[in-house]
């Protein structure tokens, strides 16, 4: 294992590494921000309209049925 380590820089490559997984990290929170589901910043309340919209036009049509 430790010629692994002649062929590179350590710090540059443990530098390389860390950003890489920061980069990672950020990613998959940001396209876990653009769901509904697990949106915790504007929570469960961002999908409450179209929820409302859909209970009404049920109501609605089981009132003119």
């Amino acid at each position: 294992m430790w010629r692994v380590w002649l062929l590179f820089d350590p710090r540059r490559a443990l530098v390389g590494l860390a950003a890489f997984l920061f980069i990672l990290a950020i990613t998959i929170h940001f396209i876990l921000l653009s769901t509904d589901r697990f949106n915790w910043i504007e929570g469960p309340q961002a999908s409450l309209g179209s929820q409302s919209l859909e209970t009404t036009s049920t109501e609605t049509f089981k009132l003119i049925g």
